[in-house]
């Protein structure tokens, strides 16, 4: 089979896409014919040696497709299940088939592509595990959250207006509007504004962002708040000056969270946003896009296409050029297919109507 991998650190120039042999499942594993993965800000930076890991590797940490090979004990799968599933640490997804674990493993959402499902894993457990495991977010409480249109950013948003939060985020001017469709009650262009003088009593900050922004941040917490970071331990000091609790953590691989997300994303609350899609052999101009672009949502990897030297393919691009049908809730037209779709489209989730799709 074929994988992106690499064998030594450095730039996207250190990518190839290698021939190896096809993995095997063990237990309750099964081997996923990968359809698409998606580009997080961790497959870069493992690229460039900020992560310890041993070479040569495979990058790519979530992933969409189908059962192809069910092990000993996967009793409760056959060929052809669709699944979507967050990969521990010691395999990377871009690549034609992966081996799941049944911890990481869950039957991708009814209403999403491969592409869409393959937004999702990473980017929503590290929401929900920011959010509700260590933020310990309820219904009726108020939460900040950095970084709101981001690929982690615009899910949190999500989930915690699905747990009846309010939410405040911080955005760039062009981002404003785009959050507002994902439900965010409050947004604060940061470029103009400064959060901490028009957000107050907080029980949870979401710090997607870090630096300054996370030190500014504890002026925001109501008293016995907690500040929640996906990037640096938040000062402890500063925690027990404000009677206030300061966590980092990791996002880890959970097939219960990953079916939470997936229940709420078939009930509608819940929708990822896809920028653009590439083809798996040019990972490396997805990858560039990510970090050196401001980024909306997620961008990921089709898996199916290895050809090299095609651009970037809006995903607006593509819905525009499907074939169109009447859209039940209005005079609009929709493609059969559409997406994203935003959680607060009143249409028939195959069909939502052009003006409820931004990007």
């Amino acid at each position: 089979m074929k994988a992106v991998r690499i064998h030594a650190f450095g730039g996207p120039e250190v990518l190839s896409i290698d021939q190896v042999p096809s993995p095997q499942p063990l237990d309750d594993e099964v081997v996923l014919r990968v359809r698409a993965a998606s580009v997080n800000p961790i497959d870069y930076k493992t690229r460039e040696g900020s992560v310890s890991e041993t070479l040569p590797i495979t990058l790519g940490r979530d992933v969409s497709g189908t059962v192809e090979i069910c092990g000993t004990r996967a009793h409760t799968l056959k060929k052809g299940d669709p699944l979507f599933a967050m990969l521990g640490h010691d395999r990377g997804g871009n690549a034609e088939y992966v081996v799941v674990k049944a911890t990481e493993a869950a039957a991708k959402p009814d209403r999403l592509s491969h592409v869409e499902a393959a937004a999702v894993p990473l980017a929503g457990i590290t929401a929900w595990q920011g959010l509700f495991d260590h933020g310990g977010l309820k219904s009726g409480q108020r939460v900040l959250i950095h970084g709101g249109a981001g690929g982690v950013g615009h899910l949190a948003i999500q989930l915690a207006k699905a747990a009846g939060a309010f939410v405040a985020t911080t955005v760039s001017a062009e981002d404003v509007v785009f959050v507002r469709e994902l439900g965010a009650d409050q947004t604060v262009d940061y470029k103009n504004q400064r959060f901490e003088e028009v957000v107050n009593a907080v029980d949870l900050v979401f710090d997607l962002i870090a630096g300054d922004t996370q030190d500014r941040s504890w002026d925001v917490l109501k008293p016995g708040g907690t500040l929640v970071s996906t990037l640096s331990q938040p000062s402890q000091e500063k925690a027990n000056l404000r009677r206030a609790r300061g966590v980092s953590y990791l996002a880890e691989p959970n097939a219960a969270h990953l079916a939470e997300i997936g229940r709420l994303i078939d009930a509608g609350k819940v929708t990822p946003f896809v920028l653009a899609t590439y083809p798996l052999g040019e990972v490396a101009k997805a990858e560039e896009r990510l970090e050196n672009e401001h980024v909306r949502g997620k961008i990921v990897l089709e898996v199916s296409a290895w050809r090299v030297g095609a651009s970037a393919v809006p995903l607006e691009r593509v819905i525009r050029s499907a074939p169109r049908r009447r859209c039940p809730a209005g005079s609009e037209t929709a493609p059969s297919a559409c997406a994203p779709r935003l959680p607060n489209c009143a249409c028939d989730v195959a069909e939502a109507p052009i003006a409820h799709r931004k990007g």
